[in-house]
C-alpha cells in the first residue's frame, strides 16, 4: 500500500525540514498569532485518505525546500529569515548615492540595490556627448572604478549583498565591484549579491542594449563560468520579467518569455561547454508584482513549479539548487500615478504582499513620488517601512506558502502555468528565444496585451483609483527630489582628473589586451578586470568591445 501524505510529511521533516531548522532555528516571534495562537510552519489539506489524491498532490504543490517547489524554495521561508529588504536606488553622483546607501542601512534595509545612469547602462563616459543631459538623471552615473570606490565607501562589502541593475556592460561593473572588494581585504570568493546580466529582455522590452545577440550571450557566459570558478556566493544573472510586465505583458507572458529568457542562456552556456550544475544554481529571477494580488501569488507558484520542471527534465540538472527558481520581487512602477500620489502607498503595500505571499527571496518596495521623479529620503524611508510592517505585523511570515490549497489560488497556478508554458513551446517552435526575438514575437505581444490594458482604461472598463473615477479638482503635489547639476559637474571633473593620473600607458596596455582577445573565443572577464584596476573607464572599455562586436539595431517588422 502506498504512503499517506501524513507519512510523506514525516519523512519530509527528517530528510529536509529538520536540517534546515538545524543550519537556521526558527524564530519564536513567528510561531503564534497576534493573539497568542500557535501557528503550524506548513499546513496540508486534510482528508487525503487515497493514494491518487496524496500523489496529486505531491506532483502538483509537494513540500517547500523540494521538487517541485511550488510552495517554496526554503523548508521554513520566512519562519527563520524575511527575505532581504533591498530598495533599489542611485541618482547623481557617487557621493549622493553613498549618503542614500548609509541612510537606508541605518533604516534596516538588509541589501544594496544599485540603479545606473543612462549613460552607464549603455556604455558612455559622462563627457560623451550623448550623456549630455542624463548624466545622474535616472541612477548613480559611474564612469571609472573612482567612482564605485566612492559607492562603497564605508560600505563592509563582506557584509552587505548588492544588486546592481545593469545588462550591456555588466562585466564592466562587476569587475569594478570585484575590484572595490580587493581594496577592502574582501576576496571575489566572500561576495554576495547579483548582477542582472540579462540581455535578452533588453531586445524585448527595455532597450538597453549596446551589442548584437550572439556577442551578448557571450559575455553572459564568460561571466557564469568566471563566477563558478571565482564568485561561488555571488548570482550571475537575474533574468528579468519585471520589465516585461512593466512593458505591458500579461503575467503568463511574464513567466513564460522570462523563463524563455532563462532556457536560451542555459543553451548558451551548455555551447560554451558549461556543466549546467556548475552556473544554474547561481541564476536567479526578477519578476514585478502588479496590484491584482491573488493572479501576482498564482504567478510565482507557477513560475517556480515550471522552472523547476524544465531545469531537472529538459536539462537533466542532477542538483536541486539547480530546480529552485529564486527570485527578487520589485512592485511595478507602471501602476503607480501622479494623480492623487498617497494611493500610491495602498498599491505598493498590495503589491508587496503578493509578492510575500508568492515567497519571494527579496523585495523592493516603491515609492509614492515615483510617477513624478525620484524618490525623496522621506518616501523611501516609507516604502521601506511598508516592508518591514509587512514582515513584523501582518503574520504572513508565520506560515509557509499560506495560501496553499485555496480553490482559486490553485487554480490561477495551474492556469498561469499552462498559458507560460505554451509561450515557451511556441518559442521552441521558432528556433528559441533570439530568433523569436529577431522575428518580433514576445515584442508584438506585449504591444497588444498593453494596448488591450489601455483601452480597457480609457473605456472605464479597468478603473484606476484617482485617474479615471474618484478624481478630484486639485492634486497636492509633494516635495520632487531633483539631480543637481552640480552633481554632473562633480562627475565629469572627477572622470578628467582620473585621466589625468592614471597610468595612460597601462590603461592602453589592458584595452588593445581586452580587444585582441574578443576577436577570439577567450573568456573576457579576467581582462576587464584588469582594465579596470588600470582605472580605464566605462566607455573605454565598451568602445573596444564596440569596435570588434559592433552595435545592435533594432529592425521593426
Amino acid at each position: 500500500m502506498a504512503e499517506s501524505l501524513e507519512e510523506r510529511f514525516e519523512q519530509w521533516k527528517a530528510r529536509t525540514l529538520e536540517p534546515a531548522i538545524a543550519k537556521v532555528p526558527e524564530c519564536a516571534d513567528r510561531t503564534a498569532t497576534v493573539s497568542g495562537v500557535p501557528t503550524d510552519g506548513l499546513y496540508l489539506p486534510e482528508g487525503h485518505g487515497n493514494d491518487a489524491a496524496t500523489e496529486a498532490y505531491l506532483v502538483a504543490q509537494g513540500f517547500p525546500g523540494e521538487f517541485p517547489f511550488t510552495r517554496g524554495v526554503q523548508p521554513t521561508m520566512y519562519r527563520s529569515r524575511f527575505w532581504t529588504m533591498r530598495q533599489y536606488a542611485g541618482f547623481g553622483d557617487a557621493e549622493e548615492t553613498n549618503e542614500r546607501y548609509r541612510f537606508l542601512l541605518e533604516q534596516g534595509q538588509t541589501g544594496l540595490s544599485v540603479a545606473f545612469d543612462l549613460p552607464t547602462q549603455i556604455g558612455y563616459d559622462s563627457d560623451h556627448a550623448l550623456a549630455t543631459g542624463e548624466v545622474g538623471k535616472v541612477g548613480v552615473a559611474i564612469d571609472t572604478l573612482a567612482d564605485m570606490e566612492i559607492l562603497f565607501d564605508s560600505i563592509p562589502l563582506d557584509k552587505v549583498s548588492t544588486s546592481m541593475t545593469i545588462n550591456s556592460p555588466a562585466m564592466v561593473l562587476l569587475a569594478m565591484y570585484i575590484a572595490v572588494g580587493e581594496k577592502q581585504g574582501v576576496e571575489a570568493s566572500r561576495l554576495t549579491g547579483t548582477i542582472q546580466n540579462d540581455m535578452l529582455k533588453e531586445y524585448i522590452a527595455r532597450g538597453t542594449y549596446i551589442f548584437p545577440p550572439g556577442p551578448s550571450l557571450r559575455l553572459t557566459t564568460n561571466i557564469f563560468a568566471y563566477a563558478a570558478e571565482l564568485m561561488p556566493r555571488f548570482n550571475t544573472i537575474s533574468v528579468s520579467g519585471y520589465h516585461i510586465r512593466e512593458a505591458g505583458s500579461t503575467a503568463a507572458q511574464e513567466v513564460g518569455f522570462t523563463l524563455a529568457d532563462g532556457i536560451a542562456y542555459i543553451d548558451a552556456a551548455l555551447s560554451a561547454g558549461l556543466d549546467v550544475d556548475r552556473f544554474a544554481p547561481r541564476m536567479s529571477f526578477f519578476f514585478g508584482a502588479m496590484t491584482d494580488l491573488l493572479e501576482e501569488v498564482a504567478k510565482f507558484r507557477a513560475a517556480r513549479r515550471l522552472w523547476a520542471r524544465i531545469v531537472k527534465e529538459r536539462f537533466d540538472a542532477k542538483d536541486p539548487r539547480s530546480w529552485m527558481l529564486r527570485f527578487h520581487t520589485q512592485t511595478c512602477g507602471a501602476t503607480l500615478t501622479a494623480q492623487q500620489v498617497d494611493n500610491n502607498v495602498v498599491r505598493v503595500a498590495i503589491q508587496a504582499l503578493a509578492a510575500v505571499l508568492g515567497g519571494t527571496q527579496s523585495l523592493h518596495t516603491n515609492s509614492r513620488d515615483e510617477a513624478l521623479g525620484l524618490p525623496t529620503e522621506e518616501a523611501v524611508q516609507l516604502a521601506l517601512r511598508t516592508q518591514q510592517v509587512i514582515a513584523h505585523e501582518s503574520g504572513v511570515a508565520h506560515t509557509v506558502d499560506p495560501l496553499a490549497g485555496s480553490y482559486c489560488i490553485e487554480k490561477l497556478t495551474d492556469q498561469v502555468e499552462t498559458e507560460a508554458a505554451a509561450y515557451i513551446e511556441k518559442i521552441d517552435e521558432m528556433g528559441g528565444m533570439v530568433r523569436a526575438i529577431e522575428q518580433h514575437y514576445p515584442q508584438n505581444e506585449i504591444e497588444q496585451s498593453s494596448y488591450r490594458y489601455q483601452q480597457q482604461i480609457e473605456r472605464d472598463q479597468r478603473i484606476i483609483v484617482g485617474v479615471n473615477r474618484y478624481a478630484t479638482e486639485v492634486d497636492v503635489q509633494p516635495e520632487i527630489l531633483t539631480v543637481s547639476e552640480a552633481a554632473t559637474r562633480r562627475q565629469i571633473d572627477r572622470l578628467s582628473e582620473v585621466r589625468g593620473r592614471r597610468d595612460s600607458s597601462e590603461v592602453t596596455h589592458t584595452l588593445t589586451t581586452l580587444e585582441e582577445a574578443a576577436r577570439s573565443d577567450a573568456n573576457l572577464m579576467p581582462l576587464i578586470v584588469d582594465a579596470v584596476r588600470a582605472y580605464a573607464s566605462v566607455g573605454e572599455i565598451c568602445d573596444a568591445l564596440r569596435r570588434v562586436f559592433g552595435e545592435y539595431e533594432e529592425h521593426t517588422m
